[in-house]
């Protein structure tokens, strides 16, 4: 387990924006090669195939990366109180 310095705190704002960045050509990519193969599916019916491949993405993939490659912007220095 890693353990972060005590004077960094967690910015949940910049995890979200990352998160997001990473989201978004993921689920494209995803829609990109679904929605050809499932022409004429209802839409609970493509979801039912994209939610799970989203969720393996965003969990093995997109968040370890934005945690590995940005730890540093995501855990700024805290600030300091006298």
């Amino acid at each position: 387990m890693t353990h972060i310095n005590a004077s960094t705190r967690f910015s949940r704002p910049r995890f979200a924006l990352l998160v997001l960045l990473g989201a978004y050509p993921t689920i494209t990519a995803i829609l990109y090669v679904v929605v050809p193969l499932t022409s004429g599916w209802s839409i609970w019916q493509r979801t039912l195939l994209v939610a799970p491949a989203m969720v393996a993405a965003m969990v093995w993939g997109v968040i370890p990366t934005v945690q590995q490659r940005f730890r540093t912007f995501i855990n700024p220095p805290a600030a300091r109180t006298a």
